[in-house]
């Protein structure tokens, strides 16, 4: 799943046109609000006008506090996977249930040093997890790589579950495998997905996960 992140803004409908041609289906979104993490990116109304634009669905990630404020909003935009970060929130589960409610898949993303046990009592409310393999925020981070002992955890504690687990920030063609190895099924790529051909980089990934 390629990361708009990793796309040159000023250039994003050439930087995604080979994405269309590849029958690339869902695009990751990253909202920050320079307080959660440190960067600033697309808030709710530049999602939605890349919305208009893009004819991808969207995965949006929040980076942001109190993310409940924003949901409808994505959801008004037509945004059809919405995860929100458990550090982010004290009221986690009122996020999951309106992001449902409103008729979008929900996600809970963990910080890289932020246990799974903290999530236990919601795994029936989501559709998915996002792991974070960095810190969050910064693009070009190298994959913390203790982080697949937290993969195979995570996929030990969902056991039959219809869940699935992203895996996001440092993924390549170095590391992809040992991810999907650990339980990941979901791959955002950003950095390495936009420094090369698309083709190519697609094709890459997909030899490394055989």
């Amino acid at each position: 799943m390629p990361s708009i992140f990793g796309a040159d803004i000023g250039n994003i409908q050439n930087d995604v046109k080979p994405l269309i041609e590849l029958g690339i289906e869902i695009l990751h979104v990253d909202m920050m609000d320079g307080s959660f993490v440190p960067n600033i990116a697309f808030g709710p109304t530049q999602v939605a006008d890349l919305k208009k634009i893009l004819p991808f669905q969207f995965d949006v990630h929040m980076m942001v506090e109190n993310p409940e404020k924003f949901i409808p909003q994505l959801v008004d935009a037509g945004v059809e996977y919405i995860s929100i970060h458990q550090e982010a929130t004290a009221h986690l589960l009122r996020g999951i249930q309106l992001i449902k409610k409103l008729g979008a898949k929900a996600g809970v993303v963990l910080n890289p040093g932020t246990p799974i046990e903290t999530i236990n009592m919601v795994l029936d409310e989501i559709d998915y997890v996002l792991i974070m393999t960095v810190n969050p925020g910064l693009g070009g981070q190298a994959l913390y790589a203790p982080i697949y002992k937290k993969i195979a955890a995570l996929k030990e504690m969902i056991g039959d579950r219809p869940i699935d687990i992203q895996v996001d920030g440092g993924v390549n063609n170095e590391n992809i495998k040992a991810c999907a190895e650990a339980g990941a099924n979901w791959f955002v790529v950003g950095s390495y997905m936009f420094s090369g051909a698309a083709a190519d980089r697609l094709a890459t990934l997909e030899n490394a996960l055989k």
